[in-house]
């Protein structure tokens, strides 16, 4: 059982895992080397199969050769609609292998967005999930004359259909079979001609402020990376990740698949989006990278455990959490922790902390990874009561993911870390934005070299739209975003996203969006967390007949009124916010005003509720 106080097991390890100077040929190298190691697995029919080097480097060959004998080309690009599962990899894989470049897109992506995508990238095959998936591209695909081929994942419900230009990932492989079988020797040749400074996936931006554009990123930047990652937050082949996030965005591919891969550590993917509560506990990963809103929802399910829990129960865990607070409060000051806390701290994790790991899923875990996102300082202590330290990285898509990172030795709550060791990153003398540079810094936008050039200096220094500090020891902290930033009627300059991670602590609010340009105070749209505050609602007999008469209730809106005054207390009189209105509609992933990451679109919310924020101000 490891403790919070000796940290020596979590350093780095800096050994090349995986020889290989592109994706492509580190893949083929480490199946090589691990063979009938798994690799990866995923449930089918309620039983968790798994997937061995040795078999996925047959599936991709399979694959890869199936793709070559459609005519792909090198250099050609290859999307993939589909959610996180085991054929995204071996898709993405087999492109690579063939030269190709490889791009992701969101399952919950509309037809037209599909459309776009496909046409911005010049897809010439469009790797698809399911019928659903397939009913997207069939509805655009008139309008895509490069588009060649379409492969199917499941072909469940689409058995009798015909179409010579859509085929199953089956008959594709079935295809590579027998063109292998002839041309034994092409695959290997291909691996070989690909070069570190090729283009090697796109990864498109989110496009909260106009059209998605396509981040290009080479083999030797990803690969780049990837080792740096490693010098970050170390995996080993005995480490178990749980592979959830969108493979399309940056976290996942790199932080997941591409760190796995490099590293030997195994994969473990989710049923679906919905059953991860249940898989985290099945999996129990060891080193486990999330976004904030998984952590949130993972606090406030304790949260609301803990209520329901009998008074002894509750007595028994306030007891545990604050001895782990005690704890947590001397590794984070750099002091020693006595031998009487710590024989207490293994009574409170014997008797109460250690459940509530297991009721989350992390009790094997060694370390916890957040990013994309800004999180709350409290969450990342309460973790840390726990007994596990909790790791936030940033970056963005332009720089390959983590280009700051906190160390398990230091851990600063509201920080984001110093510098890794394989990027420079400093302020802007002038305007606090921070800068990135270094090898692993994107190629620039696709077909957008003035967005290229506005974005990434003479210098090389790539200009990431986040204000930030820095402190004497080089830890950087992220005020907000420059677009972000509110200048109320008087004068005073605004943070909103510190006011906004403080309410998304609460077990009751999801999403917060902070509103005062140009006005004489501060509201707020908050998102409230669905089923927290229906149980609050049953609860206390709440009567309502959906979710729009459940945020309208009186005693919602005081609930939502007494955690908005709490909140107000931390802050000063200028920076607290004085009105709100809770959005009335559901949203999913599929509504506009949520980016495929489930955050709100700060401009777009504004916009579409700017009749509802003007009666906050009359």
């Amino acid at each position: 059982m490891s403790n919070l106080w000796d940290l020596e097991h979590l350093q780095p390890d800096h050994r090349i895992a995986a020889p290989g100077d592109t994706l492509a040929s580190m893949f083929w190298q480490a199946a090589q080397a691990r063979k009938d190691k798994v690799w990866m697995r995923q449930k089918e029919l309620g039983l968790r199969r798994s997937w061995t080097w040795a078999q996925t480097a047959e599936a991709v060959r399979e694959i890869a050769n199936g793709l070559m004998s459609l005519g792909f080309a090198p250099h050609e690009r290859a999307s993939i609609l589909s959610n996180t599962v085991i054929e995204w990899v071996l898709a993405d894989l087999a492109i690579l292998s063939c030269q190709g470049v490889s791009n992701g897109i969101y399952p919950t992506d509309a037809a037209e967005q599909v459309s776009y995508l496909c046409e911005d990238s010049e897809s010439v095959i469009l790797f698809v999930e399911d019928d659903e998936q397939l009913d997207k591209a069939l509805e655009v695909r008139d309008h895509l004359p490069k588009l060649r081929h379409i492969v199917v994942f499941d072909m469940e419900g689409l058995r009798d259909m015909h179409d010579p230009r859509v085929m199953s990932l089956a008959a594709l492989r079935e295809k590579g079979r027998a063109w292998g079988a002839q041309h034994p020797a092409e695959l290997d040749q291909r691996v070989q001609a690909c070069r570190p400074e090729d283009l090697a996936i796109l990864v498109y931006t989110s496009g909260t402020t106009g059209k998605p554009k396509g981040a290009m990123h080479s083999h030797a930047g990803l690969v780049y990376s990837v080792r740096g990652y490693n010098t970050v937050i170390a995996q080993h082949e005995g480490d178990e990740r749980m592979c959830f996030l969108p493979l399309c965005h940056i976290a996942e591919r790199l932080g997941g698949e591409y760190h796995a891969l490099y590293t030997g550590a195994v994969l473990n993917f989710v049923e679906n989006p919905e059953t991860i509560p249940e898989n985290v506990r099945e999996i129990a990963p060891t080193v486990f990278l999330a976004v904030p809103r998984v952590w949130e929802k993972f606090y406030s399910g304790v949260m609301i455990a803990l209520k329901e829990a009998s008074t002894l129960q509750q007595a028994v865990y306030g007891w545990g959490i604050q001895v782990g607070y005690q704890i947590s409060d001397r590794v984070l000051q750099g002091q020693p922790v006595g031998a009487w806390l710590k024989i207490q701290f293994t009574l409170a994790r014997w008797l109460a902390l250690n459940n509530v790991r297991k009721m989350i899923g992390i009790h094997r875990s060694r370390l916890l990874v957040t990013g994309a996102a800004p999180i709350s300082p409290e969450l990342i202590k309460w973790y840390l009561a726990l007994g596990l330290p909790m790791l936030e990285v940033w970056g963005m898509t332009e720089t390959c993911g983590a280009s700051t990172a906190m160390t398990a030795k230091r851990i600063k709550p509201g920080s984001i870390g110093p510098a890794t060791a394989y990027n420079e990153v400093r302020l802007d003398p002038e305007t606090q934005e921070i800068l990135v540079r270094g090898p692993n810094v994107f190629m620039g936008y696709l077909n957008l070299p003035d967005k290229t050039a506005e974005t990434i200096d003479a210098e090389g220094w790539l200009h990431t739209g986040d204000v930030g500090t820095v402190d004497e020891d080089g830890f950087f902290r992220i005020t907000d975003r420059m677009k972000d930033i509110i200048i109320t009627a008087g004068g005073k300059n605004i943070t909103p996203s510190e006011f906004e991670n403080e309410l998304k602590f609460s077990p009751y609010i999801t999403d917060a969006v902070v509103i005062g340009d140009k006005r004489a105070y501060l509201t707020v749209i908050i998102m409230i967390d669905q089923e927290n505050v229906e149980k609050f609602a049953q609860d206390h007999d709440v009567p309502f007949s959906n979710y729009a008469s459940l945020t309208r209730s009186a005693e919602v809106q005081q609930l939502i009124q007494d955690i908005l005054d709490g909140v107000n207390k931390k802050f000063a009189r200028v920076e607290q916010v004085k009105k709100f209105w809770l959005l009335d509609t559901q949203l999913s992933a599929e509504d506009e005003e949520l980016t495929p990451t489930m955050k709100l679109k700060r401009k777009l919310v504004q916009t579409k509720y700017a009749e509802q924020i003007e009666a906050m101000y009359r």
